[in-house]
């Protein structure tokens, strides 16, 4: 019964806090330049390797109240990335492998250059935190879905592809032997994932309908496959985008 009694009065406590909060509605659009910061993959015996990134965010958003707050937005960022052949374990040979090559296998390497773009929709629950009267800073959160294409900006891609011991002659690896290299290319593909986003950030109000956002927003999305030469990792990745920017309430 007691605890019946505290739950009760901590909820009613909790909506009366909530009702009188200051009432507030605005709507915005903020732009935000940011660093992607990305992570490997290794999965299907290839590594990928996407390159960090500077990058540009839009959002247009309004909020209505402490716990109704949603916006769209689009970033655009470059996503150049490397795929390469990825080998588990320890190769226990008499020889020394270049690029850790199984028996003297060739071992490739092909960097895709492409563009990223992201669709989004947020909620973003927000709560006017006046520190003083001039520049009231405004905390806010970010929770979404949406979709991310990463597109290749040529349909082909230069594939480098090492022999430790050798070009292989009707299918046969003799080793050791001399090491060669060769050049060639590979189709390339878009890639569209879906993404949830997730963050947090502050609004400082400069002006009564200006100020600055900093804000740090995270992507969680399955690694991109932009080639047909490489299998997909099927590996989970993350993309760190800290970021600071204008706003403007119309």
């Amino acid at each position: 019964m007691n605890r019946r009694i505290l739950a009760s009065a901590f909820l009613a406590t909790t909506i009366r806090s909530i009702a009188t909060l200051p009432a507030f509605s605005q709507t915005s659009i903020a732009v935000s330049a940011y660093g992607a910061f990305n992570r490997t993959t290794i999965g299907n015996f290839t590594q990928e390797i996407p390159a960090n990134q500077v990058g540009g965010l839009i959002e247009f958003g309004h909020v209505s109240g402490p716990i109704f707050g949603f916006e769209a937005t689009y970033s655009y960022n470059r996503a150049n990335t490397t795929y390469s052949t990825y080998i588990p374990g320890s190769n226990q040979l008499t020889y020394t492998p270049a690029l850790g090559c199984p028996n003297g296998d060739g071992c490739s390497r092909e960097t895709v250059s492409a563009n990223a773009h992201e669709f989004t929709v947020d909620w973003t629950p927000s709560l006017p935190l006046h520190i003083s009267h001039r520049s009231p800073f405004y905390p806010f959160g970010v929770l979404g879905v949406g979709f991310l294409a990463e597109v290749p900006s040529s349909s082909k891609a230069t594939v480098v592809t090492n022999y430790p011991c050798g070009i292989p002659v009707n299918n046969r690896v003799v080793c050791p032997g001399t090491p060669e290299t060769t050049v060639t290319t590979s189709d390339t593909a878009i890639s569209v994932k879906p993404v949830y986003v997730y963050g947090a950030g502050v609004d400082w109000a400069l002006l009564s309908r200006f100020g600055i956002r900093f804000q740090y927003r995270g992507s969680v999305y399955s690694a991109p496959n932009m080639t047909n030469l490489f299998s997909a990792t099927d590996s989970y990745t993350h993309t760190a985008e800290p970021m600071v920017g204008i706003y403007f309430n119309p």
